[in-house]
Parts: C-alpha cells; sequence; structure tokens
C-alpha cells in the first residue's frame, strides 16, 4: 500500500481464532484478552452495576464463551464492527448471568486469565463517570486506551531490544505527556538523558514511526475487514486513505 501508513495484511484474530494451527488461535485469544479485558470491565460495572467480584468473574466468563461457543466464528463484518459485536455479546452474558454463574460452577471449561482486576478497580473507582457518555460510548474509548497502551508496551519491548528504549521514554514524556503539559523542552530532555537536542528529535521521530506502525499492526488483527480497517485506523490516529 502506498503512503506508509498501513502496514501490509495480517491475520486477524478472527481468522486465526478459526485456524488448525494451536498456536494461531493462542496468539488470537493473547491479543483480544489483551485489547478488550478492561473496556469488559468497566462496561460490566458501569452499565450493569456488577461488584468488582461479579465483574471480574463475568470477564473471565466472557472470554470463556468466545473458545466454547465460538462466537468469532460467528461475526459478521458487513454487520457491525468487531468491537460492537464483542459488546453485545458481553451484554449478552450478563443478562444471562445466572446461567453463566452456574455454567462455572459445574467446570465448564472457564479460562483463568492473569489479569490485573484489582489495578482496574482502582481506576474505575478514581474516574468518574461522565454524563455525557454512554456505557457504549465508555465501552469505546476504553476500548481504544487499551489498544494504545498494548501499542506502548510493544514499543517499549521493540526498542529495548533494539538498544533505543531511550526513544520510547522520550515519546512517552513529549507525545504522552506522563510528565505533565506543556512537555519539557528538547533541550532540558537533551540534558537529563545526556544527549544532544538533534538527538532527541531524531529519537522521538523514530518513536513516532514505530509507534504508528505498532498501533496499525493491531488495528489489522482487530478489525474483521479491510474498511473497518480504514475506519478503525482514521478514528484512532487519523491515518489517511492509503
Amino acid at each position: 500500500m502506498s503512503g506508509g501508513f498501513f502496514p501490509p495484511t495480517r491475520v486477524s484474530i478472527v481468522e486465526a481464532a478459526r485456524s488448525a494451527d494451536v498456536r494461531e488461535r493462542r496468539r488470537a485469544l493473547e491479543t483480544l484478552v489483551a485489547a478488550y479485558w478492561r473496556p469488559v470491565y468497566r462496561h460490566v460495572r458501569r452499565k450493569w452495576g456488577k461488584s468488582h467480584e461479579e465483574a471480574a468473574d463475568l470477564t473471565q466468563d466472557f472470554f470463556a464463551d468466545l473458545l466454547a461457543r465460538d462466537l468469532l466464528a460467528r461475526f459478521d463484518p458487513g454487520r457491525a464492527r468487531l468491537r460492537t459485536y464483542l459488546r453485545v455479546c458481553v451484554d449478552g452474558l450478563v443478562a444471562n448471568a445466572a446461567k453463566a454463574a452456574a455454567r462455572q460452577k459445574r467446570g465448564g471449561g472457564a479460562v483463568l486469565l492473569s489479569l490485573d482486576f484489582e489495578g482496574a478497580r482502582d481506576e474505575l473507582e478514581r474516574s468518574a463517570p461522565s454524563g455525557a457518555d454512554s456505557p457504549e460510548r465508555e465501552f469505546e474509548k476504553e476500548w481504544a486506551r487499551s489498544v494504545l497502551s498494548l501499542g506502548l508496551a510493544r514499543l517499549h519491548a521493540e526498542l529495548d531490544g533494539r538498544a533505543k528504549g531511550i526513544s520510547a521514554r522520550l515519546f512517552e514524556i513529549y507525545d504522552l505527556g506522563t510528565e505533565g503539559d506543556p512537555p519539557p523542552p528538547y533541550a532540558e530532555l537533551a540534558l537529563r538523558f545526556g544527549v544532544s537536542v538533534s538527538d532527541v528529535t531524531n529519537s522521538l521521530s523514530l518513536a513516532r514511526r514505530e509507534f504508528r506502525r505498532i498501533v496499525l499492526g493491531l488495528l489489522r488483527e482487530m478489525t474483521g475487514s479491510e474498511e473497518e480497517y480504514r475506519l478503525e485506523a482514521r478514528a484512532l490516529l487519523g491515518a489517511p486513505d492509503p
């Protein structure tokens, strides 16, 4: 594709989840969980008024359902975005919470995931719900935040592996505002990290380029069609058409 913004085609989690390759299916689940567990947990708390413990259990149940009931195989990209479809599946699960609880007690093959539910609870309780946002809109915002957070984690891992970890750290400070707004000037960052101002400029350029590539790659995996991918890329990153 032209323009340098859209990466080559990657196998989506929808396709990977149907693969005969166990590793592909596991990769699909890991990607899905990383991007969606926080949105699912918050949605169950906000919309359905569930307690922390109930929401954590239902979140676990949801991902078990994805596998046990092969829910991704039912997804039709011509009817909805993947994140909308998954939110509807969550609502269906919670609406039948009694059945879900009974299935869990029967030991129906639940997938036990190691997730930071305590941290998610702390975040939720520190943030007041916006009266202007519907539960559906809150779900979308949390999904976007999860994708960007996952992208940042992968950026750190990739650049650390290339001995360019300073680029990711500068990106966090300057572009993501982790130390407040406005961010420190380039000269201050250069002095702090013991590099030149031009090094700061080059490092930020590298991190921005790699972060965009990584996030677009994640979106490629987490969408069910080319059109959905383009829509999500424009919404999340403002990426132009190729």
